[in-house]
């Protein structure tokens, strides 16, 4: 075998179709369009367009809305934290916050802070420094005789201004 002998399989190919060369070739005069109108011509791209019937996006109703100052944060457990203390991941001694948590793999990445919440147990008295934390989860902790200091987190999208 040369490589000038080198073919595709039977069928693998097919030629190009000549659109526009004359009537005799199946595909002149208006190249398989139809005959004129918009249609008929390049370019045109009319998305949505259901030919004079009220589009759908117009026909169904538009709810809600997607609030940009919203705050969206990491939900951890009192007992997920609890877990990562036993499995050594955090140390329970020093202050637990969003770093300290992603760092110990509890949490992916960081958004905009921590929500704790009360699912689970916990019996080390731990310092957490997070964004948020329920009524029931600040009194777990307490109860197990650490503390909670809810930070103050600003909106993702509000604007910061220095003063000067």
């Amino acid at each position: 075998m040369k490589l000038n002998e080198i073919t595709d399989n039977e069928g693998a190919t097919k030629n190009r179709k000549r659109v526009g060369r004359g009537i005799g070739s199946g595909t002149g005069k208006t190249g398989g369009r139809g005959v004129k109108g918009q249609k008929s011509r390049g370019g045109v791209a009319i998305n949505g367009f259901e030919g004079g019937q009220m589009p759908i996006y117009r026909r169904l109703p538009k709810r809600g809305f997607k609030n940009i100052f919203s705050s969206d944060f990491n939900v951890v457990s009192v007992g997920r934290i609890q877990t990562a203390i036993d499995a050594g991941k955090l140390d329970g001694k020093g202050t637990i916050d969003a770093v300290a948590l992603k760092a110990a793999g509890v949490i992916r990445r960081i958004k905009d802070g921590v929500r704790v919440l009360a699912d689970g147990e916990l019996k080390a008295k731990v310092t957490l420094e997070v964004g948020g934390a329920s009524r029931t989860a600040i009194e777990k902790v307490e109860k197990a005789g650490g503390t909670v200091k809810v930070l103050e987190v600003a909106p993702a999208a509000a604007p910061v201004t220095e003063e000067k």
